[in-house]
């Protein structure tokens, strides 16, 4: 029997490397999460200025259109508070700069449960290969999470130790459990249209890539529409 997670924390983080990322990976559960009363907050790690096809546009130009697409998804998924890092796309690094960043906003936030990229998955059949920021992300996110914010001696100047009790790890090869997000589809395709920088369509493609990938979900995890993660329990 599949294994759900039903439960909304009362606060969570999601930690992304590009401006749509959350939206695409856990955009339904931060609606759902969010529509439940939990608190939710976007860590975006990158500017995003290099994601265009068009080599007459400025990445700063990029970047400044996409931190308006980020806050358009935010208000249509009820996100609380975004934080931008602002890194150059390409250039992230799994460093102790990011992870003390990292760890000061978890220190900060408190969250109980850490949404963020699987950087085990890299190949998706013939077609596809995990971008290079989303498993630096991944795995700067869980050097970040445990142990070092749950430690005083890491990074001491980040605030007290917080330990995070569930991190959800999104587009991954190996779901293990699934969140319901069939009232939630709307919001999700809404909040991904939002990034229009991103399609050179008028979002209708990506809104229907979005049930697609949330149908294929449901049918993993016995449900109509679903998001698939590969849950680490830590405690807290």
């Amino acid at each position: 029997m599949p294994e759900r997670f039903d439960g909304i924390p009362e606060r969570a983080l999601a930690v992304y490397a590009h401006p749509d990322d959350p939206d695409v990976s856990c955009g339904g559960t931060i609606a759902r999460w969010a529509s439940g009363g939990c608190d939710v907050h976007v860590l975006v790690c990158t500017d995003g200025g290099k994601g265009t096809t068009d080599p007459g546009i400025r990445p700063d130009e990029v970047a400044a259109l996409r931190v308006e697409e980020v806050r358009a998804a935010g208000r249509v998924l009820g996100v609380t508070a975004h934080l931008l890092l602002g890194h150059a796309d390409g250039e992230l690094e799994d460093s102790m700069e990011l992870r003390g960043e990292l760890v000061a906003t978890v220190r900060d936030l408190r969250p109980e449960v850490v949404l963020c990229p699987d950087p085990t998955a890299v190949f998706f059949g013939q077609e596809y290969y995990n971008h290079r920021d989303h498993r630096v992300v991944g795995w700067a996110a869980l050097d970040a999470i445990s142990p070092a914010a749950a430690l005083p001696h890491y990074f001491p100047e980040a605030g007290p130790p917080h330990q995070v009790a569930t991190v959800l790890l999104s587009g991954t090869l190996a779901p293990d459990v699934w969140i319901d997000i069939e009232a939630q589809i709307e919001a999700k395709a809404d909040a991904v249209a939002c990034h229009r920088s991103q399609f050179a369509d008028d979002g209708s493609w990506a809104r229907s890539a979005v049930r697609l990938q949330a149908e294929d979900a449901g049918r993993q995890g016995g449900l109509v529409l679903a998001e698939g993660f590969r849950m680490v329990r830590l405690g807290g």
